[in-house]
């Protein structure tokens, strides 16, 4: 690209006074003068869709420019960061979670932005309830891995079906219970005799058992997989 200079001052030939052969324009002059205007013209672009060659420059619009003007390519690199940036804040605002199942490299490394801490060490996430009062604030902690089973004890009963009768008798020798045959006590007779049988009304048997505190290491942890887990602080 060239610009046109123009080598003949004709204006200054004026003030020459008549007979002085450089007050004369030549057809050489005129002819220079139009090859030159020539050559700067055909080294221009023209300004309906141009062909730019070499390293065009153009000023470059101020951050946020939304108009038809020409972008510089500074100015689309810094449109570019400002927009990579402003979507990394929107994807990972102060307080977000980051994990990764393989790569425990801080995320400030990793994403380029931000201050990370580790977070959650040895625990699961869960939902915030503010209906629960453990569960009703952010960051609230709790749990434990090892079951803990206070003392505490078991107690029921057995109703009978109706009227029935409990017995005892005597065989050889033998004094039972009428069905079991367990002695329990001895007569030193002999012979089958069943005796004091009686029949009693509807009835409950009740009973209790107790059963000591108890612990279970590592009882209470569910499935999982581990993976690193880092909060933005900001």
């Amino acid at each position: 690209m060239s610009n046109y200079v123009k080598a003949t001052d004709f204006a200054s030939k004026d003030a020459l006074i008549t007979g002085d052969p450089l007050k004369v324009v030549s057809g050489t002059e005129i002819d220079d003068e139009y090859n030159a205007i020539q050559t700067a013209i055909n080294s221009k672009s023209n300004t309906n869709s141009p062909t730019l060659t070499g390293v065009p420059s153009a000023p470059t619009p101020t951050e946020g420019t939304n108009t038809t003007q020409l972008s510089t390519t500074s100015f689309v690199t810094t449109a570019i960061a400002t927009a990579i940036a402003a979507t990394k804040d929107a994807i990972y605002p102060v307080g977000s979670i980051y994990s990764n199942a393989t790569n425990g490299t801080n995320p400030a490394t990793l994403l380029g932005f931000g201050t990370w801490t580790a977070f959650g060490a040895g625990r699961v996430l869960v939902g915030l309830d503010g209906g629960n009062a453990l569960f009703d604030a952010a960051e609230e902690a709790g749990g434990s891995y090892n079951a803990i089973n206070v003392a505490h004890a078991h107690s029921g009963t057995t109703t009978g079906s109706g009227s029935h009768a409990h017995s005892a008798g005597y065989t050889d020798g033998s004094f039972g219970d009428g069905g079991s045959g367990v002695p329990l006590s001895n007569f030193g007779a002999t012979g089958t005799t069943t005796f004091n049988t009686s029949t009693v009304a509807n009835h409950t048997h009740t009973f209790a058992t107790d059963s000591a505190g108890s612990s279970g290491t590592n009882a209470n942890i569910q499935p999982y997989i581990t993976v690193y887990m880092w909060k933005r602080v900001s």
